[in-house]
């Protein structure tokens, strides 16, 4: 395998790939070999502060694995679950802060499920808020009754 300085190479082709912040480069060494650079911005590491006021640096993983256990198959499509993933990483990033905390993520997954899957959103809710009894899903499915009426009559 050859290795190649992308200094020493010229670019043929650049497009944006449809996730919308990658630049696809064809690019072109001196030999004449072609290869492929993709290029993204990198985003500043978010330091997440946890309850027990420790903190670990941001990992979409984690919480791409943490919304996947609780939600379950309530989503049409592992596309949908990384759009929502997606939509929370940059919920978080657009806070304009270094550090967050576990508490401002747990809301921005309850708000992105609250928009796409009722029953996705209680099962969150209740390892987010630590249900202990059937009155603690009572009084959140009023609540989300609530506002759907109050939606509605808006």
């Amino acid at each position: 395998m050859t290795t190649y300085k992308i200094g020493d190479s010229r670019v043929i082709e650049s497009r944006e790939v449809s996730d919308g912040v990658t630049i696809r480069r064809r690019r072109e060494a001196p030999d004449g070999k072609r290869f492929t650079t993709y290029e993204r911005v990198e985003k500043p590491n978010l330091a997440v502060i946890k309850k027990d006021s420790t903190r670990e640096l941001f990992d979409r993983d984690k919480l791409a694995t943490a919304i996947k256990r609780s939600v379950g198959k309530f989503f049409a499509s592992e596309v949908e679950v990384e759009e929502m993933i997606t939509e929370i990483e940059d919920a978080l990033y657009a806070i304009g802060e270094n550090e967050i905390t576990s508490k401002q993520i747990g809301d921005k997954v309850l708000d992105e499920l609250a928009i796409r899957n009722e029953v996705a959103y209680v099962r969150f809710a209740s390892v987010y808020h630590e249900f202990k009894t059937l009155d603690d899903f009572v009084k959140i499915l009023e609540q989300k009754r609530a506002q759907k009426i109050t939606g509605l009559q808006a």
